[in-house]
Parts: structure tokens; C-alpha cells; sequence
């Protein structure tokens, strides 16, 4: 039990999908917790580019920064307006600067690359700006909160030749998705057809700030949630073109905050494949982690099952994967594996390439994820 709280606590301080902590709470934590292991920045691989933070209002900021310095980033500054998240963070890297200004940041030329995980709706605006000022971006997801800003950064990205990337933690920094990638690539199921993505959540209400209940700042249920659904569905089919079948939303169970929303879903049609999408904030107490995410993907020849954070009749674990072809029925155990996007964006940054990820795919990603929050049905259930 001991170690199962101090994995969910480190996950929740670097990174965990799902976890938004209040500044009071992560204080709390950060002070009892002196026994956690936060993973400590590579040191084997020389830096190749300066990174900085502005805006720590979610604390995937941690796993953010880890997979960047992995890949040969050195994290030189940080800015936030909440002293408190800013104490925190500094706690846990106190090599960074802190800065009075984000213009310390985003106009120092030896900084190339900006990282944030402050309040979604104020993301996008953020990234304009350190576009214009010649930096590469790496948002927490979402990065984008609605269709016009999307448009804009569109149009900044395309004359500035900036990369405007989003962590889409799901896919990027779980394990088994990454093996999950390759056995696809490899043909180990064939074409595939279609993909079933899961994204149940934990609630946790005492531990998130205001602005998580407020649609008009998380940008709704599939804006936020959704788009690493989204990701996953392009990436495992391959399509470059897509378009929304169908999408609901709606606050079915917490009807104390009239601008929040607890469940949605929607089908995805793409030029190489089908999807469909289910998120929700209906994980119980009861399970060890923040949710039990799983990811199906249906080939011609095979199918693969992803649990992506826990086995619940099997194993505490995460990064689990099954495979079924016409060869024989498989369980692997993907803890052992490497998390290449931080490397891979480095490389990016650097050689001006889109290994990680293209800035199309990013783009569409995000653009099918707005169109599925901005045009759904809402659900009202008696």
C-alpha cells in the first residue's frame, strides 16, 4: 500500500494524465512527501538546447520537463504568477531562474524552446507569442481551447516556421503505446480499421483549482480529455484527413458546477480508418490510479489492447499490452521500454525535422477534438 501511495503521488507531481492540483494541495504534498522519488533530469546525454517554463498551473509541467531534458534539453528559467506552484517547482529544480517576466523569457535568443501547462485557455495565446519571438512550443494538452484561436495559430506557425507542439501524455509517455506504435508499423494486426480509446478520470475534487470547473477555461470535456483520443485515432490509422461523425457531452452527475462537464463521446471517420471516443470523470475511489485508460486498436489481421495504467484483475502496473493475430495470443510488458518524444523533439528543434510529431497532425488532432466539443449534442439524463 505504502508504495502504491508513493507512486500515485509522484505521478501526480510529474506528470500523470488527468491530476490538477490546487497550489494549497501541492504545497501539502510537496512538504509530506519527502520520501518521493521524482525522477532526476538525465545527465548522461550533453544538452543540445536551452528550455524554459511560463505557466505551472497543471502539474503535468513535470513530466513535460523530464521528457525534454531525457531528450538533451536544459531547463535554464521559469515563470509563474502564483508563488506558491512557483515554490514548488523550483523545489524540485533549483538550478532554474525564476524570472519577474515572461519578456525575460520570450526575448532571450539562447532560450529555443518554451513549455507550459498554464490555464488551457490562455495556452494558445501563449504560444503566439513565443512563436513570434523565434521559439519553439511544447504545450500540455489542450493546446488550444477553441476553433478561432487555433486559426491564428495556424497562421503565426506557418509564417514563423515555429513548432507548435502539444504533449499528448497518452500516447507520448506510456509505454505500452509507444510498443503499440511499432507492432503497427511492423504489421504485427495487418490495416487497421478502427480504434476504441477509453479515457476514464478521476475526480479528486478538493485538489482542483477553480478555473478546472469553468468550461470557458478547460474548453470543455473533448477539448480537453478528448484530444488525446484524437491523437491516438490519427496516429494508429494513419489518416490524414478526418472528419466528426457524431459527439455528445454533458454534466450528467455534478450538478454543483453548472460549467463543468463529467462525460462525452464521438465517432471519428478518417481516410484510413474509423474511431470511437469515450471520456469521463466516473472513476471510483476504489481503483489505485487516476483511471483505467485503454486503448483497442482493430486490425485486418490481429488486435491489440492497450491498459495503459493498470490491469485491474492482474497487475497494479501500467504500460500493459495484448496482442491477438493469426499467430498466437501475447501479453507484454512494456515497463522496460524507452520514451523516445522528448529525444525526438530535441531532434526536431535542432535539425528543424518532424520526427515527434508533424505539425499537421498536430493541428488535426486539435481541430477535430474543437469541432467535436464545439458541435455536440447535449446529453441530459433523468
Amino acid at each position: 500500500m505504502e508504495n502504491n501511495r508513493r507512486n500515485f503521488l509522484k505521478n501526480s507531481l510529474t506528470g500523470a494524465a488527468g491530476i490538477v492540483l490546487s497550489p494549497s494541495i501541492i504545497q501539502d504534498i510537496s512538504a509530506k512527501s519527502t520520501q518521493i522519488e521524482v525522477p532526476n533530469i538525465i545527465k548522461n546525454i550533453a544538452p543540445r538546447i536551452k528550455f524554459s517554463v511560463i505557466g505551472i498551473n497543471h502539474s503535468h509541467i513535470y513530466g513535460m520537463v523530464e521528457a525534454v531534458s531525457r531528450g538533451g534539453g536544459e531547463l535554464v528559467a521559469v515563470y509563474a504568477k502564483e508563488a506558491d506552484l512557483l515554490a514548488n517547482f523550483v523545489k524540485k529544480y533549483p538550478q532554474v531562474k525564476q524570472v519577474k517576466d515572461e519578456k525575460e523569457i520570450l526575448e532571450d535568443n539562447s532560450i529555443q524552446l518554451i513549455l507550459t501547462s498554464g490555464i488551457a485557455s490562455k495556452r494558445a495565446q501563449l504560444g503566439i507569442r513565443a512563436m513570434k519571438n523565434g521559439k519553439d512550443f511544447l504545450s500540455d494538452k489542450p493546446g488550444i481551447t477553441t476553433l478561432e484561436d487555433l486559426a491564428e495559430v495556424r497562421k503565426v506557425q506557418k509564417a514563423t516556421k515555429r513548432i507548435y507542439s502539444i504533449m499528448f501524455s497518452e500516447r507520448f509517455e506510456n509505454k505500452a503505446t509507444v510498443r503499440a506504435g511499432e507492432l503497427v508499423k511492423a504489421g504485427a494486426i495487418g490495416k487497421v480499421v478502427q480504434t476504441i480509446g477509453m479515457g476514464p478520470h478521476k475526480m479528486n475534487t478538493k485538489s482542483r483549482p477553480e478555473w478546472f470547473f469553468d468550461k470557458n477555461k478547460f474548453g470543455g470535456i473533448i477539448t480537453d480529455i478528448g484530444s488525446h483520443q484524437c491523437d491516438q485515432f490519427l496516429f494508429f490509422t494513419g489518416s490524414t484527413k478526418a472528419e466528426v461523425v457524431s459527439s455528445q457531452i454533458g454534466n450528467v452527475n455534478h450538478p454543483e458546477f453548472p460549467l463543468f462537464e463529467d462525460f462525452g463521446d464521438l465517432m471519428l471517420r478518417g481516410d484510413k480508418g474509423t474511431g470511437y471516443i469515450r471520456v469521463d470523470w466516473f472513476t471510483p475511489d476504489g481503483l489505485k490510479t487516476w483511471g483505467d485508460g485503454r486503448l483497442t486498436i482493430l486490425g485486418t489481421e490481429g488486435y491489440i489492447e492497450i491498459r495503459k495504467n493498470i490491469d485491474i484483475a492482474n497487475r497494479d502496473n501500467g504500460s500493459n499490452l495484448y496482442l491477438v493475430n493469426n499467430k498466437e495470443t501475447k501479453y507484454i510488458d512494456c515497463n522496460g521500454d524507452t520514451l523516445p518524444f522528448g529525444g525526438q523533439l530535441v531532434d526536431d528543434i535542432v535539425n528543424r525535422t518532424e520526427t515527434a510529431m508533424t505539425q499537421e497532425h498536430c493541428f488535426l488532432a486539435t481541430e477535430l477534438s474543437l469541432k467535436a466539443q464545439k458541435f455536440a449534442k447535449k446529453l441530459a439524463l433523468k
